[in-house]
């Protein structure tokens, strides 16, 4: 009995093949299941070969005009993570002060593994390169925007592969860029703690904790409504 090669998934995109159910499936539960993760288990590690599919991942994002703003620093150096950690630990004081009332009841929440995660990840809005296309009257908002899809690929590649991955966004940018050495026009705008994790939040960990409840889906029809 002869048995035909399976193809490659670029063979079954090159080809238009349709995904089947169970592929489907897959694809919604990891929707569903990621979670924005504090919680990371010491001392462990992410495999180079996962990283790197997660990189790609990340890479193969769609972007307006096809700029690709996004730019990867991977910190692997003690001290520089330390320094980094101190910066979050500054905003995060600012940031109590800043809510009045609730500034006890947010020192009390953990809102970043920067210590504890295998990998820290920064990524970096490279300078302008010019890029008209798609983005004349929004050009600060199309790059971060375009940014912001290769994190969310890279965050649903991470809980496909089983590993917690956590968006820190405490932090100056400039105090940031400073430390990374990063070029004039260059913008950090996220810190990602990556790695295996002892288990994935059941809900999002502001709404089991009472911090926050998710919203239901508004979709308004033919302009905005003061009904939603």
């Amino acid at each position: 009995m002869t048995h035909l090669p399976m193809k490659t998934p670029e063979e079954k995109l090159a080809s238009g093949e349709h995904f089947s159910n169970g592929e489907r499936e897959a694809l919604y539960r990891v929707i569903n299941e990621r979670r924005d993760m504090r919680h990371f288990l010491r001392d462990s590690v992410v495999e180079e070969a996962v990283l790197q599919r997660l990189l790609q991942a990340a890479h193969s994002a769609p972007s307006v005009g096809l700029m690709q703003p996004w730019r990867f620093i991977r910190v692997r150096d003690a001290a520089l993570r330390t320094a980094i950690a101190m910066l979050v630990d500054g905003e995060r004081q600012l940031t109590a002060h800043a809510l009045g009332e609730r500034e006890a009841e947010f020192m009390h929440l953990k809102v970043e593994g920067l210590r504890e995660c295998a990998e820290l990840l920064v990524v970096v809005l490279a300078p302008d390169d010019g890029t008209l296309f798609g983005r004349r009257t929004m050009p600060d908002e199309m790059a971060l925007c375009s940014a912001a899809c290769a994190i969310q690929n890279l965050w649903l590649a991470a809980r496909a592969e089983n590993l917690g991955m956590g968006w820190v966004s405490l932090f100056d940018p400039a105090q940031l860029a400073t430390l990374l050495n990063c070029p004039a026009g260059a913008k950090p705008i996220a810190l990602l703690c990556l790695g295996p994790v002892a288990e994935f939040y059941a809900r999002p960990m502001l709404e089991q904790l009472n911090w926050r409840q998710g919203k239901p889906l508004t979709v308004m029809q033919d302009g905005w409504s003061t009904m939603c």
